[in-house]
């Protein structure tokens, strides 16, 4: 599919891979009772940049779109969606406590050394009582997930609608 605007002509939309859903629907089920449980309990505006944020660094498109639609949806502000992508630099637009779950979010994304690093791991624990790390670790766990399912199968963004909040 092309997409045209009056002035530009976009690049052809590439097909998805594999409906990994259709193929293996059990596994399927079992990601969205996963990713249920990831999200019970946690402050959805910490989730939905969680999830922006892993899926930024996976480069996992699908899930970029998906998640800056959702943060949209909940209330989210386009600068701080926008800003993610460089919240070292812009550290400003956020809280301490989602800044240290932003690095913890990309250690553990990332595992660039094969471990998350002390210092990060102390400065969430700092913010987060030892329920909410887990949660927060759920949560990264979780989109980690669904970004290698989403870039493994070519997931196309950009057909995305969030579900009407409540």
């Amino acid at each position: 599919m092309t997409t045209t605007t009056s002035t530009a002509v976009y690049a052809h939309e590439h097909a998805p891979r594999l409906p990994l859903a259709e193929h293996v629907p059990e596994f399927y089920r079992a990601m969205l009772r996963l990713e249920a449980a990831a999200a019970k309990d946690i402050d959805p505006t910490l989730y939905h940049l969680i999830k922006l944020r892993a899926s930024q660094v996976n480069r996992c498109a699908f899930c970029i779109d998906m998640h800056s639609k959702d943060a949209l949806a909940e209330g989210e502000s386009i600068e701080r969606i926008v800003q993610l992508a460089a919240w070292e630099e812009s550290r400003h637009f956020y809280t301490e406590r989602e800044l240290a779950a932003f690095a913890l979010t990309e250690a553990v994304t990332v595992l660039t050394d094969g471990f998350v690093p002390d210092e990060v791991y102390a400065r969430a624990a700092e913010h987060f009582d030892e329920t909410e790390l887990a949660r927060v670790i759920a949560a990264i766990v979780t989109i980690n997930a669904w970004n290698r399912i989403g870039v493994t199968t070519r997931m196309t963004p950009g057909h995305y609608t969030p579900k009407a909040t409540s």
